[in-house]
Parts: structure tokens; C-alpha cells; sequence
């Protein structure tokens, strides 16, 4: 004999597919009008929340493509980005060796020069 379950309804936490299902139950909803059992809630509003989905949507979508047009834009800063981290650092190197007894002098070059002493660690 088969038993009967109370099933499991699981809303996905997917963005896009999470507002199409609202925009189901929403379609739904107004399409049964006052016979509508969702009419009555308590503390929420299909009538309020409804209309937000469609601009929600389009807000997801415009996201999305901007997040991929920022990864490109990403990935060329960072084609740039190794070569010049590597002069700046081999720059430092040299002005270190250039300015041995006044490392103070790199801050002419724009660097920030830290000439307090190291913290000691403490052993465990």
C-alpha cells in the first residue's frame, strides 16, 4: 500500500528561476481574482509585491551583464597589473640599495616608509 507524503516544495534559491516562479504564482494569483486564496495574507500583498518582479528581473539581467563586462575589464587590469607590481617592487629594491643609510628618501619616490621597529612575536 503506497503512503501518502505531505511532499517537499523547495523554492530555488536560483535568482532567475526564483522569480519565475513568482511570477507564476503572481500570474496565477490574479487570474483567479477574489476567488484567489493567496488574497488574504497575512502581513504581504500580491497587489504590492506582484509588480515588483518584472523590474526585479530586469535589475537580476542588467547585473548579470555587467558583472561579466566588469570580469573583462578584470582580466585586462590584470594583464597589465603583473608587470607593473614586478618595476615598482625591483624599483624599490634598487632605490634601497641606492638610499642604504636614508630609506626615508623612497618617500620622495612615493613610497610609504615604516622605520619603526619590528614587533617581536611571541612564541606559543
Amino acid at each position: 500500500m503506497a503512503r501518502k507524503t505531505a511532499g517537499r516544495i523547495e523554492i530555488s534559491a536560483n535568482v532567475p528561476e526564483a522569480l519565475t516562479l513568482a511570477k507564476k504564482v503572481y500570474e496565477k494569483h490574479m487570474a483567479e481574482g477574489d476567488k484567489s486564496i493567496l488574497k488574504d495574507l497575512d502581513g504581504v500583498n500580491w497587489a504590492v509585491t506582484g509588480p515588483r518582479i518584472e523590474p526585479c528581473l530586469a535589475n537580476h539581467t542588467e547585473a548579470e551583464a555587467l558583472s561579466k563586462q566588469a570580469e573583462k575589464v578584470y582580466r585586462l587590469r590584470d594583464a597589465d597589473l603583473a608587470p607593473i607590481i614586478e618595476i615598482v617592487r625591483i624599483s624599490k629594491n634598487v632605490l634601497k640599495g641606492k638610499y642604504t643609510k636614508n630609506p626615508k628618501a623612497l618617500g620622495d619616490w612615493g613610497f610609504t616608509v615604516d622605520d619603526t621597529p619590528k614587533a617581536k612575536k611571541d612564541k606559543p
